[in-house]
């Protein structure tokens, strides 16, 4: 198996290293893991790509590169000049530091990269560790992650991948031990706002405006995976670029044959 790791976090983060350790149990001593990763952090960027500006690309070893560009970017170029006489047959995007569950999905570019993937026809999974500061926490926030991440691949990729889908998969916060099993579920939508903007005065008197996610999962609806995940569920969510609202569509037709007539 040849498997494209990338992140939105950057080329450095431990979160992409760990990516690499699994990819590479994943792949087995016959196969191959690709790192096409950010040169630095790009997290929030969604599926954004450089299509007005230029991208450099600079190898720094053996099968792994960095890209001045976003993290759909490095699919892009990771699929059609790094690796396009062979192209990858999974993308593994993440880990990310931080879930992305529930209106998170919009933003992330870890996120993005696997919905690049999908797009290009490629199975591809987005992966991100959920971590808190709570007594639960585990030692290592990445624990979670190292423990079950290479068992939900695998069950994912026994999942279909049919029109261009595919799958995030989330690791909460807790002790591995603590950790109640692994579920499919569908992404959720907190009730509460995503993100606020907080205002900053630095030292030298000038005014900044921060922007802050705020705590909100347990305002999405039960089953979902910001509550599940919350719980201490693995969650599993199949996603795809579609976004038509399909059950919208009967009203807005009759609401613009009304206003024509």
């Amino acid at each position: 198996m040849r498997i494209l790791v990338t992140n939105d976090d950057g080329i450095t983060a431990p979160g992409l290293a760990l990516a690499e350790e699994i990819a590479a149990e994943l792949a087995g001593p016959d196969g191959e893991v690709w790192v096409v990763a950010p040169d630095f952090e790009r997290s929030g960027v969604s599926h954004a790509i450089s299509y007005t500006a230029p991208m450099r690309t600079t190898q720094l070893g053996p099968r792994r590169y960095t890209v001045d560009g976003f993290p759909a970017d490095c699919v892009l170029v990771g699929v059609n000049s790094i690796m396009k006489d062979n192209p990858p047959d999974l993308v593994l995007s993440g880990i990310n530091r931080g879930h992305n569950v529930a209106e998170d999905v919009v933003y992330s570019g870890t996120a993005g990269a696997a919905m690049e993937g999908g797009l290009n026809g490629i199975p591809s999974i987005a992966l991100s560790q959920f971590y808190t500061v709570s007594e639960d926490a585990p030692a290592d926030i990445w624990d979670p992650a190292r423990a079950f991440a290479l068992q939900s691949i695998r069950a994912v990729l026994k999942m279909p991948f049919t029109e261009r889908a595919f799958y995030s998969i989330n690791f909460p916060a807790v002790q591995p031990e603590a950790v109640k099993g692994t579920t499919v579920c569908p992404q959720g939508i907190r009730a509460d706002a995503t993100f606020e903007v907080v205002p900053y005065r630095a030292p030298n008197g000038r005014d900044f405006l921060f922007t802050r996610h705020k705590i909100a999962n347990q305002s999405a609806p039960e089953g979902t995976d910001a509550r599940l995940c919350l719980d201490g569920w693995v969650t599993i969510t199949p996603l795809r670029p579609q976004l038509t609202a399909e059950d919208l569509m009967d009203e807005a037709r009759a609401a613009l044959d009304e206003s024509l007539c």
